[in-house]
């Protein structure tokens, strides 16, 4: 590397404003010590990626930026794939390697660590449990979970909606289940009718689905008390953010489950938090690990709402950054939106793993460097970087050696994990089950006041044969009563071919072609939010 080129880094990585370091730049295979590496506080609400292949130092990484940022007071949320993140919370240790690469990159190390909680989806794993509601979860990140089509995720929303309107609460899995069972009995098959006419064989399908996801445990985290995502936004005492550790490893039978999970937490974020601009330093900094599960097979719609979010959840002051191997394996239109890179080590063995490196090396600015040949060439800890710098311009490429973290490199003790779990106020508020009367509960008394209600008329009518149907039906009775938007029920209509009942404003909605168009693009979803989600229940 030319003096030239030296100073041009030095140059592009000098800023006026508070900062978190990377490293510093590589010269040759040599780390420059008068070559800081770093990002602007400020711009790390414009997102990133972290990249690269298995090994490389990805979590590493992560670690460097997390525990910085929470000693700027910023708090941190992120998802522990492979169960090393969790030393964050405990101070480094000392060894002859670190000090060669301390000595080495010329990094001032104290060991420390970071005010960190621990979580788990359910009860899947040490943590404090965190659950979500299925109504607040929503039907277009619910359909991703179940990989469902464009057909049957438009049924699952028009079962929502009919769910929000008759006042039933979907906590959770079972009672969507009772809910789509309902739909399709024959009590229920009115009302099924008055919500599209959707067919029991869709219905059928996500009841399939649903069944799918029990069994492979992935309806562990549906129910309450539900969390409030505000609560990733705390600092301790002494003003640190504090580091939000979810754990994931233990969920690798529904992988679709975590990613979709992750994106709900940034999707409540987003209708919770008020508008901040561009602000000195981000309320929350989110790390998505292993991004590419959350796009795999995702609808147009799931694509979309993604898009929406990143882009808008910035002026709320919250940062994003997708952690996966390759950039290709985040959509063009979210990547547009991630303003600083971080690319390790990437292999060429294989001509897929070719046409990713030529991808890669096009999503980075010009620079002076081959980079299809720096990239396979960087040993583990090395990363090529460029960050937006405060005016909103890439800084320039540059091979950097990664700073060394100052918290533990690897896992934590189960027992020390478990100790600080059950230490915390956080287990107290979510570490019990709440089973709450819901959709579940109140179709189950319904369908049995049908029953008796249909047991008396029938001794009625062994009584007195001769007493007319006050209805002019004679299966008027087998109807359960069920609310619609008026307060009234289907029971107490007419549904007779000689009398039609004139159509309530429910049903016109949802049988109008512009609710049925909402329907498949969630373009326009009134009463929920960006993704189909409802607030939580209050």
């Amino acid at each position: 590397m030319t003096n030239e080129t030296l100073q041009k880094l030095k140059s592009g990585y000098t800023f006026d404003a508070p900062t978190l370091q990377l490293g510093v730049a590589l010269n040759e295979d040599e780390p420059d010590k008068d070559t800081p590496i770093s990002i602007p506080l400020s711009m790390l609400n414009r997102h990133g990626l972290v990249a690269g292949a298995t090994g490389t130092g990805k979590t590493v990484t992560l670690q460097v930026l997390a525990e910085q940022l929470s000693r700027a007071g910023v708090p941190v949320f992120a998802s522990d794939i492979k169960g090393d993140l969790s030393g964050i919370g405990a101070a480094g240790k000392p060894s002859d390697k670190l000090s060669k690469r301390l000595e080495a990159s010329g990094q001032e190390w104290n060991a420390s660590a970071n005010p960190t909680e621990f979580y788990t989806l359910g009860d899947s794993g040490l943590g404090t449990p965190l659950r979500a509601t299925v109504t607040s979860f929503g039907p277009i990140l619910l359909s991703k979970v179940l990989e469902l089509n464009d057909t049957q995720e438009s049924v699952l929303s028009l079962v929502f909606h009919y769910a929000d309107t008759a006042g039933l609460a979907l906590l959770d899995l079972s009672d969507l289940r009772a809910v789509l069972n309902f739909l399709t009995s024959d009590e229920g098959k009115a009302d099924l009718e008055d919500i599209g006419g959707a067919s029991k064989a869709t219905v059928g399908v996500i009841l399939r689905k649903i069944s799918e996801l029990s069994a492979q445990g992935g309806d562990v985290f549906f129910g309450e008390p539900e969390f409030d995502t505000a609560d990733l936004l705390r600092l301790d005492d002494n003003g640190a953010g504090i580091v939000s550790v979810l754990e994931l490893q233990k969920l690798n039978q529904s992988p679709a489950l975590f990613s979709t999970f992750l994106m709900w937490l940034l999707a409540d974020l987003f209708q919770d938090l008020p508008e901040v601009g561009d602000a000195d330093k981000p309320s929350l900094v989110f790390f998505f690990d292993e991004a590419h599960l959350l796009f795999a097979d995702a609808s147009k719609a799931f694509l979309q709402s993604v898009t929406q979010t990143v882009r808008l959840i910035r002026s709320k002051g919250v940062g994003v950054f997708f952690v996966t191997q390759t950039p290709k394996d985040v959509p063009e239109d979210v990547l547009a939106q991630l303003g600083s890179r971080i690319q390790h080590q990437l292999r060429a063995h294989t001509p897929n793993d070719a046409k990713a490196l030529k991808a890669t090396v096009q999503t980075f600015p010009k620079s002076d460097y081959d980079l299809a040949e720096l990239l396979t060439t960087l040993g583990t800890g090395e990363a090529v970087v460029t960050v937006m710098d405060p005016d909103g311009v890439p800084t320039p490429v540059a091979p950097t050696r990664m700073r060394a973290p100052e918290s533990k490199m690897g896992p934590m003790g189960e027992d020390e994990v478990t100790a600080a779990v059950k230490a915390s106020a956080q287990y107290e508020k979510y570490g019990t089950a709440i089973d709450n009367e819901s959709a579940r509960e109140i179709l189950a008394k319904r369908l049995e006041s049908g029953s008796e209600a249909h047991a008396e008329e029938q001794a009625a009518g062994q009584s007195s044969p001769g007493t007319p149907d006050p209805q002019g039906s004679s299966d008027s009775a087998d109807k359960v009563p069920f609310p619609d938007e008026s307060g009234s029920t289907p029971a107490s209509k007419s549904r007779s071919k000689k009398e039609p009942a004139e159509e309530n404003m429910f049903s016109q909605v949802v049988k109008s072609s512009a609710f049925k168009q909402f329907t498949r693009t969630a373009a326009r979803e009134i009463a929920r939010g960006i993704f189909g989600t409802s607030r939580r229940r209050r």
